[in-house]
């Protein structure tokens, strides 16, 4: 995921080249450790309560 939203890569004159490509992967490792350790981003709160309020709007939807 971390990779996907380019988390790790860097830009500029010390961007790209053999060596970011294999010390990248250990400073995303590091970002979602961390991250897990914060407990999450929140996302799963988010996601559901979203889910729930679709599902209660297709319920109303089919009882009328």
């Amino acid at each position: 995921m971390l990779k996907g939203a380019g988390i790790g890569a860097l830009e500029g004159a010390f961007g790209g080249g053999a060596g970011e490509d294999q010390f990248a992967s250990l400073l995303r490792e590091q970002y979602a450790e961390k991250m897990v350790q914060a407990g999450g981003l929140g996302l799963s709160e988010h996601i559901m309560r979203t889910m729930m309020e679709k599902a209660n709007a297709a319920g109303s939807e089919t009882t009328d």
